[in-house]
């Protein structure tokens, strides 16, 4: 039987893990889940996961949701050193993922919140948080360009975990306009991933078919 991923296809959170499956080549079947129309807020998915959100993992009677535990999960069982062949490369791995967390990804959800889905909500932004949420990019992207210039991923110079989990804002990132393209290394080491990992850039054309089809519906122009 196989793994089944929940989630839905504009969710750059979803992309992380879909993307890095098929790095590993695990084989998953994933269920569509529309956040749009409320579908992660039904008793059946809440019992899955009580926050709501997407993406969730199945495997027999083991249920997971963060992105980074399904990742690590999913390495362990495909014997995938995606997740480091070394032990201190290991640590390195799970420092960027943590560091990804706390110091990245979460104001990058923030401003999605702010600038897009509260225009689905006919509600304006707050630029207060939205500048807010740009500094603390702009402050954790400097860091991150930094260590860039001198590597070509991430960890280890070679595609691993962490590459998946610190590139998640580049699935929003021209609709919100976070200032990621300020920073040239961050830029061209995302142009390397869509250039040599396949499962990137065909879950960042399901993200924006999914994401662009949802603002035209709704009418809505950035």
């Amino acid at each position: 039987m196989a793994i089944k991923i929940y989630g839905d296809p504009g969710s750059g959170s979803r992309r992380r893990v879909t993307a890095a499956a098929a790095a590993m080549g695990v084989n998953i079947e994933v269920v569509d889940i529309d956040l749009f129309n409320g579908e992660s807020h039904t008793p059946e998915f809440l019992a899955l996961n009580p926050h709501g959100l997407s993406p969730v993992m199945v495997d027999g009677d083991l249920v997971l949701y963060e992105s980074a535990a399904i990742n690590l999960y999913l390495a362990k069982k495909a014997g995938s050193d995606l997740a480091g062949r070394t032990t201190r490369e290991r640590f390195e791995i799970l420092q960027w993922m943590f560091w990804s967390g706390e110091q990245w990804r979460v104001f990058a959800t923030l401003t999605f919140n702010e600038v897009l889905a509260k225009r689905f909500m006919g509600q304006p932004a707050e630029e207060a948080i939205v500048k807010l949420a740009a500094d603390k990019i702009r402050a954790a992207a400097g860091v991150l360009d930094a260590h860039l210039a001198k590597h070509s991923h991430i960890v280890g110079d070679r595609l691993t975990l962490a590459d998946f989990d610190v590139a998640g804002p580049f699935s929003q990132n021209e609709r919100t306009k976070i200032p990621l393209n300020e920073f040239p290394n961050l830029v061209a080491w995302q142009q390397r991933l869509l250039k040599t990992v396949p499962g990137w850039a065909t879950t960042k054309s399901e993200v924006d078919a999914r994401i662009d089809g949802a603002l035209e519906a709704a009418g809505i122009r950035l």
